[in-house]
């Protein structure tokens, strides 16, 4: 077995809904839509047994966490929330609570669509420290899980295509090519030669080969692809 990460967008927000950038602004919780796809994944990962979730410390990934945690009380899994500034959405600085239709119109927005990795935001945070803050997060839950552990990350859109990015080891200038989508979930696993991407943006999949996995993922790619799940 290797270290499964199911990264988890959180639920929307109003924000989300509105067009407004919330950063790392407090107070943006989920909306109606946002508390049901909470649910929705939570659900989804009932009869997973998770060995852990770790979370942004914004409210709106806190929310998400816990419906995740209870219903894995629930199912009679007593597991424990980590709080981890590593996965906190990026720091966007000056552009943080601005409208998305306003920002389009800054000279900084084409750069950030076309080469993300030169961007460091106005009175905030470069994208390429944001990867590499979130990418040092993964790789230190997995060797604190372990091999045989699948866990959840609850974190933001860019930070969720950053690290996936790195895992299908693209440049992070492509990662605007990945969709993040609320309440969506993607699943890598870990090995020692290189990482899987399993799912990406899945909003609805069967998950149930996360509790059922039998055979054991080498390091090596199936030629051919394999027999599937």
């Amino acid at each position: 077995m290797v270290p499964t990460c199911l990264l988890i967008r959180h639920g929307r927000t109003a924000a989300n809904a509105q067009g407004v950038l919330a950063g790392c602004a407090p107070g943006i919780h989920l909306d109606d839509r946002g508390r049901e796809q909470a649910q929705q994944v939570a659900e989804r990962l009932r009869l997973v047994q998770l060995s852990g979730i770790i979370t942004s410390p914004l409210e709106r990934t806190r929310q998400t966490s816990e419906a995740i945690e209870a219903l894995q009380v629930q199912a009679g899994n007593a597991i424990a929330t980590h709080v981890d500034d590593r996965v906190i959405e990026c720091d966007y600085g000056d552009w943080t609570g601005q409208e998305l239709k306003k920002l389009g119109k800054e000279p900084l927005w084409k750069q950030v669509q076309g080469h993300p990795s030169s961007v460091t935001f106005p009175g905030g945070e470069s994208m390429r420290g944001m990867q590499s803050r979130a990418i040092e997060a993964v790789r230190h839950w997995n060797v604190e899980f372990g091999d045989k552990a699948t866990y959840a990350v609850v974190s933001h859109g860019d930070v969720i295509k950053a690290l996936i990015a790195d895992a299908l080891g693209i440049h992070l200038d492509h990662f605007q090519r990945i969709a993040v989508d609320p309440g969506s979930m993607s699943i890598i696993e870990y090995t020692s030669a290189r990482p899987y991407v399993i799912r990406t943006n899945d909003t609805g999949s069967d998950t149930s080969f996360l509790h059922k996995r039998k055979r054991k993922r080498t390091s090596d790619a199936a030629v051919g692809g394999g027999a599937g799940r």
